[in-house]
């Protein structure tokens, strides 16, 4: 019985700690929130929390998997850059009540990128496919 003792408590401790590695994200607020949090995950390469924040369909799954190959084809400097840099957002147009789109660029890039963000279900998403139209 003594033998256990240690046993269980290692069991424990692990499960604990795998338990406690996964995180939870918060729902975005408002559109702008889902956009930059979005625009944030795919710049620090944690495209599981872009996913999140994201309308899920397969057109939406391919463009962010493309945004991930781009983004793993930098080299260590590159992603370096993306994880530091800033959202300068430029404009932030709501033509409805569930609809907003931001316009926005990234720092050390001076490409203009659109994104658009709805309502479904209470719940604000990027819907990635529509940035690409």
């Amino acid at each position: 019985m003594k033998n256990w003792i240690p046993l269980f408590i290692c069991s424990f401790v692990i499960f604990t700690a795998c338990k406690n590695a996964t995180k939870e994200y918060l729902a975005a607020e408002n559109g702008l929130d889902a956009g930059r949090e979005f625009i944030t995950s795919c710049n620090e390469g944690n495209f599981n929390k872009a996913a999140f924040y994201m309308v899920t369909d397969n057109a939406n799954s391919a463009l962010l998997a493309n945004t991930e190959k781009k983004y793993r084809e930098n080299d260590k400097e590159g992603r370096q850059l993306l994880r530091q840099a800033s959202i300068n957002i430029q404009s932030v147009i709501e033509p409805t009540d569930t609809t907003v789109q931001m316009t926005y660029g990234i720092s050390g890039d001076t490409t203009t990128l659109h994104l658009w963000m709805i309502k479904r279900n209470g719940i604000w998403l990027v819907d990635y496919k529509k940035t690409f139209k």
